[in-house]
């Protein structure tokens, strides 16, 4: 596990897009061999978004030979409501880039038989031969994806009724009105994640700083679902200076102190300024 950590949420959306650069650019995909994401939603990886949109644009960057599977979905909201998972992948990313609709992957929260589409989407993984990248954020009480605090640490795609405090986070999208928010959702689980070549995790503010210490400072615990990751052999957490808060000071300046060796695995990704902290 390595902990990067950055000047601000701006710099963390631009180390992880360049990150993603490097990554498919090094994959070197084309037809027959496709580079395959996970891909988050929320307010976390927006700016991570519009900088690879930036990348695509300047010609640096193509997704005709990616494909992506999103790591969840409302259940019962219809595809082209302002909140579906579906309506943000499109509006947000897909439609700036080149990717074929028919690679992007999100779990169909309106599917007659969610277990068995939960099932789907795990089939479709397997078939594209894994997730080599996948990139996640992570909720104040560590929980990444809908894996709430409780969630198995091995659990793979599957229905998640949400609990009390998510519904009770969430209804800001819903005009204040809690009442509107789904109760249930499909989730990639922790296990599915885990299985991932190599793994992303973004976290940026001080309302997720508990969170990071739990996840890095403490022993793996169900009831912080982002601190399994302590376990894979290839993950990144890359943080903001707020969200380092909690952190006692000898783990902020051990990681630091390995900034110039989180800086090669950018270099050789030609960019106007890299701000990391030193």
């Amino acid at each position: 596990m390595r902990l990067i950590i950055l000047e601000d949420a701006g710099v963390v959306a631009d180390w992880a897009a360049r990150f993603v650069l490097q990554r498919i650019t090094q994959f070197a995909p084309g037809p027959g061999r496709h580079f395959v994401l996970g891909l988050p939603t929320g307010g976390t990886p927006l700016g991570m978004y519009r900088r690879l949109i930036d990348f695509y644009k300047e010609g640096r960057l193509s997704f005709k030979y990616v494909t992506t599977f999103n790591m969840d979905e409302y259940v019962g909201l219809p595809r082209d409501h302002p909140e579906s998972y579906h309506y943000y992948m499109w509006n947000e990313f897909f439609k700036h880039v080149d990717i074929d609709p028919g690679n992007a992957h999100v779990l169909d929260g309106n599917a007659a038989d969610l277990v068995g589409e939960c099932r789907r989407f795990e089939e479709l993984i397997a078939a594209a031969g894994g997730v080599h990248l996948f990139i996640g954020g992570i909720g104040p009480d560590g929980h990444i994806a809908f894996n709430e605090p409780g969630s198995s640490l091995v659990s793979r795609t599957r229905v998640k009724t949400l609990a009390y405090d998510t519904l009770e986070a969430n209804k800001r999208f819903f005009g204040n009105d809690i009442s509107k928010v789904p109760r249930q959702a499909l989730t990639v689980g922790v296990g599915t994640v885990m299985d991932a070549k190599e793994v992303m995790i973004l976290i940026t503010g001080v309302h997720k700083s508990l969170a990071l210490a739990k996840a890095v400072e403490e022993g793996v615990n169900h009831m912080w679902t982002v601190s399994a990751f302590q376990q894979h052999a290839q993950a990144l957490f890359v943080c903001d200076e707020d969200a380092t808060l909690e952190l006692r000071v000898k783990t902020v300046k051990y990681f630091k102190a390995l900034s110039e060796e989180h800086q090669k695995m950018i270099d050789g990704v030609p960019v106007d300024e890299q701000r990391v902290l030193h």
